[in-house]
């Protein structure tokens, strides 16, 4: 029985065609262990095999992230002033508009992680496998990727490279606060509000 319409798994599927190649060029093939780009691929894998793990490991990834930048995104399109933080590129002129709507998928992926949670259910244990993910995905992204591009925050939460804690404690505080701040109270929140599966 199918519980996700090709409605939803096509467009889905044909934005994402669109963005990977874009994105690959813009940016180069680093900038898809951003945990928000990761998120997107999986969700599209999820929507097509209706995995209720693997919906769940992606939602429990990104979820606060994504609310967060939605946020700010709309209060800085109701607001004046300079564009600033991790929605500033959004309101940035020498950035063409079409890849600046293409990052609209920040606003899109929790709108559809979620409704599909309430069509296949919650995997309860999925969380755990997220964090496992992120910490390899941390020190990965350390190793391959360089300040400027500051994917995932493992340099620091500034456009100026942290140099309050060593490289690399730093990174590992990172693998401490994933699974703490966002994994586990995402997987607390979706346990309570979403059908439990195993």
């Amino acid at each position: 029985m199918q519980f996700i319409s090709l409605w939803i798994k096509i467009p889905y599927t044909l934005f994402v065609v669109v963005l990977v190649p874009v994105y690959w060029v813009r940016y180069g093939l680093t900038n898809f262990l951003w945990f928000s780009d990761l998120a997107l691929i999986g969700t599209l894998a999820a929507l097509w095999l209706e995995s209720p793990f693997l919906i769940s490991m992606m939602t429990t990834s990104v979820l606060p992230f994504d609310v967060v930048w939605s946020f700010l995104f709309f209060f800085r399109l109701i607001q004046s002033g300079r564009p600033v933080g991790s929605v500033g590129y959004m309101f940035d002129p020498q950035i063409s508009i079409f890849i600046r709507a293409l990052s609209l998928f920040h606003i899109m992926l929790p709108i559809i992680q979620l409704w599909t949670l309430s069509k296949l259910g919650y995997d309860i244990q999925a969380w755990k496998y997220q964090v496992v993910l992120g910490w390899i995905v941390l020190p990965l992204t350390y190793t391959v990727s360089g300040p400027k591009e500051n994917i995932n925050w493992v340099y620091g939460v500034k456009e100026v490279p942290q140099k309050w804690l060593p490289a690399t404690l730093y990174v590992a505080v990172l693998m401490i606060l994933y699974p703490t701040l966002v994994c586990f109270p995402t997987h607390r929140i979706l346990k309570t509000f979403f059908p439990v599966t195993r």
